[in-house]
């Protein structure tokens, strides 16, 4: 079973809130960065490691975002 993107809420202050819609794109300095929703309108961003987010996208979570 695939592993949901988890990100921390600013808005309402909610810990591993699971993200819905992720896109995840590469930064300018080689990192990963997931931007989704948590199903209520608020929006989320996480950064992830390298292997999170090519698994994600291998396991169909998330969007492949860059190239």
């Amino acid at each position: 079973m695939a592993e949901p993107i988890r990100a921390y809420n600013v808005k309402t202050k909610e810990k591993n809130v699971v993200m819905h819609d992720a896109v995840i794109t590469k930064t300018a300095r080689g990192g990963y960065m997931a931007q989704g929703n948590d199903g209520k309108g608020n929006k989320l961003t996480c950064l992830l490691g390298e292997a999170k987010a090519i698994q994600a996208v291998a396991d169909g979570v998330a969007k492949k975002g860059w190239e």
